[in-house]
């Protein structure tokens, strides 16, 4: 049996995607494909194959010792994508920078969530041979569908009306995710009932914190801020919503997106080149704040067309689930092995 070993912090933050993706990578591992491989966490012993899922200092001192079979990153991140995340003052941004590309360049193949992310690397010196792209996915037992009855019974129980239509959007609440523009959609459609799940993961160090808590404080009587909502809870806040929206300006493959299909949730996106590539067809795309603005005064009047993007994020649902996933890992990890 091949040995893989984790190192990981992803998550040590709650409410964010790179957290969410490796929860769901471990878990498939565990379940799924236990026969195929035995898995360790951040351990030091040998190994057949050492994924990195996150960039911390150690575990880039860890890829100079002996035993750790072939090294595999997670890309979840460019330095240009954080740009609208995280304030880090010059000469630190700098540093930093060059320090993740140092780490990526340290690993004998790179997983990357969205394909877009490839010629980027290569632009970083990183040959595109050695490069694998293998998409996020999520658990059905976990994310899933729900009758008009209990959509209905989850208002309540969340205490938001029944009868509004209800616009949800989901991640850290930061500038790069559009926050501005959900907040002016917010109380430019008075009628619609808005929810925004997530919080200052990263605190003060995030772009845009001063004026964006004073929002969260004090927001429109239409828009709510539950917090960061706890994985087994989110199932729920998609299952009352009536649409989803994310309108970040920066994205790779947003977890939220993967779990607003499986529970057929009708998704509305800026519509970014990354999205084009991977899941072109499946979402409402708008182009900017008008346009999304234009599609909330649209959907919630169109019901055939909310039916029609509930369908397609089924069928995106059958393309990024834990089944279609598994024989994919099982493939790469297993070939990463032998080339170790």
């Amino acid at each position: 049996m091949l040995k893989i070993n984790m190192f990981s912090k992803a998550d040590s933050v709650k409410g964010q995607g790179v957290g969410s993706a490796y929860n769901e990578l471990m878990n498939l591992l565990a379940t799924r494909l236990k026969d195929d491989f035995a898995v360790t966490v951040n351990k030091y012993g040998r190994v057949d194959v050492t994924h990195y899922h996150t960039i911390n200092p150690t575990y880039y001192l860890s890829t100079f010792l002996p035993g750790r079979g072939r090294k595999i990153g997670y890309v979840h991140f460019l330095p240009e994508t954080l740009e609208g995340s995280l304030k880090i003052p010059q000469p630190f941004r700098s540093i930093f920078y060059k320090y993740v590309i140092a780490f990526y360049r340290r690993m004998d193949h790179i997983v990357v969530v969205n394909p877009t992310f490839i010629p980027k690397l290569v632009a970083y010196g990183i040959p595109a041979e050695r490069v694998t792209y293998i998409p996020n996915f999520v658990s059905r037992k976990e994310f899933y569908p729900v009758d008009t009855d209990r959509k209905t019974a989850l208002r309540a129980q969340y205490q938001y009306d029944a009868k509004r239509f209800t616009v949800l959007g989901i991640g850290q609440i930061q500038e790069r995710k559009g926050l501005f523009d959900f907040i002016k959609l917010a109380r430019h459609n008075p009628e619609i009932q808005f929810i925004w799940a997530g919080g200052f993961s990263f605190g003060r160090m995030t772009d845009g914190y001063a004026e964006l808590k004073k929002v969260v404080d004090d927001p429109p009587a239409n828009l709510s801020f539950p917090g960061i909502v706890d994985r087994d809870k989110l199932v729920d806040y998609y299952n009352l919503a009536d649409l989803f929206l994310l309108p970040s300006f920066n994205e790779l493959f947003p977890m939220s997106v993967l779990e607003a299909f499986s529970t057929g949730t009708p998704v509305l996106l800026r519509d970014l080149d990354l999205y084009q590539a991977i899941i072109a067809g499946d979402y409402q795309p708008a182009k900017d704040y008008d346009e999304m603005n234009a599609q909330l005064q649209r959907l919630p009047h169109d019901p055939a067309a909310l039916a029609y993007w509930h369908q397609q994020s089924l069928a995106a649902a059958d393309r990024y689930s834990e089944e279609h996933l598994t024989e994919i890992w099982r493939k790469f990890y297993t070939q990463q092995a032998k080339e170790g």
